[in-house]
């Protein structure tokens, strides 16, 4: 029952990530995406240090050895994205659309499989952290999916961008996107039947989950926030970042 539930999540997950990223990319609706970074980055930080580093403690693990996986979670996912691996660097201008530096027309081709095959690597860490979170409580479990679910708006937008401008045509670029998220579920079988036999193995997927999520917040999110480039009211920004905190808090 709890796998069917993880998978469940996973599958919704990610789903509705890329539903809602069809669905914000219409040029009526393409303004929200801001918005939604906003509100993605109170949601993620709360989900961090509010769920995921309490629950990791609560367990009895050492301390000192959770604080280093968090860490090790930060400077992981910073690697990755200097690789250009898990992570891919989108850019929100001002008017709310998403624009990727050095992809244009006649460069974009490599650039929409390499979103592809990125975009399946995030998927399957994605799904390790729901049933991490899943295994650990039920309610952290949804908690998770939320916080994961609407982090991954943003990016589905301009992942599928490039595949639009790669010459894809929007019905098969949201298939690909939504092909891409099996590999999350690959990645929720996998921790789910790992933490069988290593039950302590939990409290530090925890804590990498949490390290993987302020990384995100910190560095992807919230920098785009103080230069404007994604919405430029800050008023607006301190009201959907306290409100993402609010969701959790309430929830």
């Amino acid at each position: 029952m709890t796998l069917a539930l993880i998978l469940a999540a996973t599958v919704i997950a990610g789903l509705a990530s890329v539903l809602a990223a069809a669905w914000m990319s219409m040029p009526l609706l393409s303004g929200a995406v801001g918005r939604m970074v906003s509100l993605s980055a109170g949601m993620l930080l709360a989900t961090a240090l509010l769920h995921l580093v309490p629950e990791a403690i609560e367990s009895g693990a050492d301390v000192h050895a959770l604080c280093a996986t968090l860490l090790a979670g930060l400077v992981g996912f910073f690697l990755l994205e200097k690789l250009a691996v898990m992570r891919h660097s989108h850019h929100y201008e001002g008017d709310g659309h998403p624009h990727h530096h050095g992809h244009d027309r006649d460069e974009a081709g490599p650039g929409g499989t390499l979103i592809l095959v990125g975009d399946a690597i995030h998927n399957f860490a994605d799904g390790i952290l729901i049933a991490a979170a899943f295994l650990a409580d039920l309610k952290l479990g949804l908690l998770t999916t939320l916080a994961i679910a609407a982090h991954e708006i943003p990016q589905e937008i301009g992942d599928y961008a490039v595949l639009l401008h790669a010459g894809y045509s929007r019905g098969r670029a949201l298939a690909l996107n939504a092909v891409s998220g099996i590999a999350g579920l690959a990645g929720a079988v996998a921790i789910y039947y790992a933490t069988g036999p290593i039950p302590h193995v939990l409290p530090y997927v925890l804590a990498f989950a949490a390290g993987c999520f302020m990384y995100i917040a910190m560095t992807d999110l919230i920098p785009g926030l103080h230069r404007g480039q994604i919405d430029r009211n800050a008023v607006r920004q301190t009201l959907l970042i306290l409100a993402g905190l609010g969701v959790i808090l309430v929830i």
